[in-house]
């Protein structure tokens, strides 16, 4: 066969190539950009991976009529690791999710999950296609492998847009949710809502950004924009492993040794009825000052951060005595549980910074299930596999200590506290109160709670008491002693 009986079916090849990457066409991806001031799928994906890394599966997907099937999906470098990743491709039909690129979804998780590389999506479409009623008979669908996925490997979603139905059940069943501020995502859209239920609603009002982040949790960050979503991706994936069996990457050099924390005793009052910026104490903390806050606007009493300590990957869970005090409430539980989770699912070390009234009481509390959440997160670090080690800062209160770590016989690698610690069951002015205690009793458990650490570092209940200043070298040293672990 010599190259002239190639010709046809190498020209048919490159008219449906081309087909694939003209997407919508100009004008649909013109007015993507103009209007609705976003990137289209293929701007996304080149945005994603290191330049020229980029190699395209399931192209061909849906014929020339449906470019792709709306659907962009391959492998390429991530920070020089390889990642893969899909994105929802508006300008062809509104992004919807037809027969083929439902194949194609499948495809890329069942990849990802048997290459054991992490996983990226990006929604920004309508759902499932109504017009796509020729029925696929008994076939797969990529829900299965997101959940075969989870724990596996990393996923992170971003919603980039509108994203209804099955498209946006992507989000829970990720890893890291990330939206940009004029995105919205749903089970259903404004028109069905008002079909079915007669309520009319605007996208925010049923799933904005705001929404997501702050009130349902849905969501766990949000950016401004596509190329600040996809940044936050990629500097996300730094933190974690390809897959759970291996060990996250380290980056030795520059703030990764040790050092005293020497502006800690200004930030931290020794009252600790005065609140201050755990965040603040964080920044001092952690190599170069850098850290990810994840889900910053929801459960804001409790900090969930991913960070370096000596250049290692770790997870830090922190009360917030800025916001009520640092108490748990139902939101901060809900979020450090899925936090903790994720982090022992993918081998970084906890680190559990303690500073709270306990969690948070009262009619409302109740009603929002602090039991409930708050014994699902003293569930999930006691379930951690992973180092766990734990600072007390100046209070911890009955199960606001628990539900942080500072348990003996719970697989602690190090336990420490600040000297001036305040530990008890519950506090004593409010707890004596309501036990009815005499003024004698009264004055004794006060005194008791006001005399520091001491008897518990006698007892091994604390590994010991260190100088607030020394909490950065505490824990490198208490890392460097995992590192033997396989």
């Amino acid at each position: 066969m010599s190259e002239n009986d190639w010709k046809l079916y190498l020209e048919e090849l490159e008219r449906r190539r081309a087909a694939a990457r003209a997407m919508g066409g100009s004008e649909r991806i013109e007015r993507l950009m103009t209007q609705r001031g976003k990137l289209d799928a293929r701007a996304r994906i080149e945005l994603l991976f290191d330049a020229g890394t980029f190699v395209e599966l399931g192209a061909l997907t849906g014929g020339p009529d449906v470019p792709a099937d709306a659907l962009v999906a391959g492998f390429g470098d991530v920070n020089g690791r390889k990642v893969l990743a899909a994105a929802e491709d508006f300008t062809v039909l509104g992004g919807s999710i037809g027969s083929g690129s439902m194949a194609k979804r499948y495809r890329i998780c069942q990849l990802a999950l048997q290459e054991r590389v992490p996983l990226v999506f990006m929604l920004d479409g309508a759902g499932h296609r109504l017009t796509d009623t020729g029925g696929g008979g008994r076939a797969p669908n990529d829900l299965l492998a997101l959940a075969d996925c989870s724990g596996e490997i990393p996923m992170v979603c971003l919603v980039l847009g509108a994203s209804a139905g099955h498209g946006a059940l992507t989000s829970p069943l990720s890893d890291f949710t990330i939206m940009t501020e004029s995105a919205s995502m749903f089970t259903g859209g404004p028109p069905l809502v008002k079909a079915a239920l007669g309520e009319e609603v605007t996208k925010e009002e049923l799933g904005g950004a705001k929404l997501c982040s702050e009130i349902s949790g849905t969501a766990h960050n949000v950016t401004p924009d596509d190329p600040s979503a996809i940044a936050m991706a990629r500097e996300y994936l730094g933190y974690f492993p390809q897959n759970r069996s291996q060990a996250p990457p380290r980056r030795d050099g520059g703030d990764s040794g040790a050092r005293l924390l020497d502006g800690i005793l200004e930030l931290v009052p020794v009252n600790d009825r005065k609140p201050y910026k755990m965040r603040k104490v964080l920044e001092m903390l952690v190599d170069d000052g850098d850290f990810l806050e994840i889900q910053p606007k929801y459960g804001a009493s409790l900090l969930t951060l991913l960070a370096r300590l000596g250049g290692r990957p770790v997870a830090l869970v922190a009360n917030e005595p800025w916001v009520r005090g640092g108490a748990v409430d139902s939101a901060a539980a809900i979020k450090a549980t899925d936090f903790i989770e994720t982090a022992d699912a993918f081998n970084l070390p906890l680190i559990f910074l303690t500073d709270n009234p306990g969690v948070l009481a009262g009619t409302r509390a109740e009603r929002e299930g602090i039991l409930k959440w708050g014994g699902k997160m003293f569930a999930a670090q006691r379930r951690a596999s992973v180092p766990k080690l734990h600072v007390s800062f100046r209070k911890a209160f009955g199960f606001g200590s628990t539900v942080m770590a500072q348990n003996p016989f719970d697989a602690q690698t190090l336990t420490l506290c600040f000297p001036g610690l305040t530990m008890s069951s519950m506090p004593a002015s409010s707890g004596g109160r309501a036990a009815n205690l005499d003024e004698d009793e009264q004055a004794r458990v006060e005194h008791i709670q006001r005399s520091g650490p001491w008897g518990m570092a006698a007892g091994m209940t604390y590994d010991d008491v260190i100088d607030p200043r020394e909490l950065r070298n505490a824990l490198l040293g208490g890392l460097a002693l995992v590192d033997s672990r396989p």
